[in-house]
């Protein structure tokens, strides 16, 4: 997004709030800690590891768990009480914007974190790109009903000048201060918090990002929640906030990454004799490496719609070339070309709907975001493994100024912030 998108003064407005944070001598490290985000959490081995590297693990209040989804989110509001009652989380003692740092060899990520005002502006300066599935809403806004906290924040990108000026000139002269808190988490990342307090660069931050624009990267689900949830609470008071990390990507580009499928009950054997001839079917030499036919994906994907499938035999099949009288019936006329030849759509629409006749539920479809997890899984469990290459930034930014949505779960922007750095309580603010 850029700063033709809005006026002056209905864009952007990111308030400074009391954030929620570890206590780094009550707890192993603050590596040990955090998470990722709870939908990239690979479940139940990545679930299971993070809550034995410490018992109070971020992952404890994101993904509680217990028989029932009521005594889930209460379990989650207990333990953020126990923990708060015990000092192990802390309030900072007076409201600021974090200026937050990921490192990583030669990559480097800046952005702020802070309170977004909901108001009904935002809903046409915060851009969705995806759809969301509806129970995963309803899950995510009852626990933040029953935690009364914003537990992780969602990432927004919006497009400055390029330059070291605005929102950016503050956080470039912050993060010449020792930081808050300094971390190096088991991915290689490193990670830092600022905090800003002083009223002059909170007012510089602010008549910026005035004159902006953003794009959901990640967190489509949490941000339908937080919509939902201020939907309820009409007045005005803390509900109207959500927590975000917002980052500018013409001074830190982020990168995109694709989300895979794992069907959980379709053998790769019967996913490939239903393509019958719909597809080009080609199976990679046996041995073929993962990264290398990943590059094999990537070539094929760059002349139209492919796929790489696998499962229980361990072999790699690339799909592409698909029937485009089949495309043509299947996938939905009256959006933009560029939406109906993405490669979600037609997995979506084609495939899933169409060929294999595989409902969009839990049960059947998981949404994967680690390439090698997902290989795995499927040989695992016997399903298969859909490995999607990524869709283009433009494309994605070109759509959602659109107001068209891509399927859900089309694509992952990252490096995606550590969940666990710095929480917002409702009740402080």
């Amino acid at each position: 997004m850029n700063s033709t998108g809005p006026a002056a003064n209905d864009g952007l407005h990111l308030l400074p709030f009391r954030g929620l944070r570890y206590d780094a001598h009550r707890v192993g490290s603050l590596a040990a800690v955090t998470s990722p985000p709870y939908d990239v959490v690979v479940r139940p081995d990545g679930l299971h590891h993070l809550e034995s590297a410490d018992p109070h693990n971020i992952v404890r209040l994101i993904l509680p768990q217990a028989a029932t989804n009521g005594a889930r989110h209460r379990q989650a509001a207990q333990t953020l009480d126990s923990w708060l009652a015990e000092g192990v989380l802390a309030p900072d003692p007076e409201p600021a914007l974090y200026v937050y740092e990921q490192r990583k060899g030669d990559l480097l990520q800046r952005g702020l974190i802070g309170a977004l005002e909901l108001s009904a502006p935002a809903e046409g300066v915060v851009l969705p790109h995806e759809d969301v599935m509806p129970h995963v809403v309803e899950d995510r806004a009852a626990l933040m009903r029953t935690t009364t906290a914003n537990l992780e924040p969602l990432l927004l990108t919006y497009r400055g000048n390029g330059t070291a000026t605005g929102a950016t000139a503050v956080m470039e002269r912050t993060v010449l201060r020792a930081p808050l808190l300094a971390t190096t988490t088991e991915d290689g990342f490193s990670h830092r918090l600022w905090a800003v307090t002083e009223p002059a660069d909170i007012a510089e931050i602010a008549d910026d990002l005035a004159h902006h624009q953003a794009l959901i990267a990640d967190g489509h689900h949490r941000w339908a929640t937080y919509l939902r949830l201020r939907e309820e609470h009409p007045e005005p008071g803390p509900w109207n906030y959500g927590l975000v990390l917002l980052v500018d990507t013409a001074r830190y580009p982020l990168q995109v990454r694709a989300i895979h499928r794992l069907l959980n009950h379709l053998p790769v054997t019967d996913a490939l004799s239903a393509l019958g001839h719909h597809f080009r079917i080609r199976t990679l030499e046996e041995g073929t490496t993962l990264p290398a036919a990943m590059d094999v994906l990537a070539s094929a994907a760059s002349e139209g719609n492919a796929f790489l499938l696998t499962g229980g035999d361990g072999r790699f099949h690339l799909i592409d070339r698909p029937d485009p009288d089949l495309v043509a019936r299947t996938v939905p006329a009256d959006r933009p070309e560029s939406w109906r030849t993405l490669d979600a759509t037609v997995l979506h629409a084609t495939l899933l709907d169409r060929i294999w006749n595989i409902p969009d539920t839990p049960e059947h479809i998981a949404y994967i975001h680690d390439t090698a997890a997902a290989v795995t899984q499927a040989a695992r469990r016997g399903g298969t493994a859909v490995l999607m290459h990524p869709v283009r930034e433009d494309v994605v930014r070109d759509l959602a100024r659109q107001g068209v949505t891509m399927p859900r779960k089309s694509t992952s922007f990252g490096p995606k912030p550590a969940t666990g750095l710095v929480l917002r309580s409702l009740t402080l603010d």
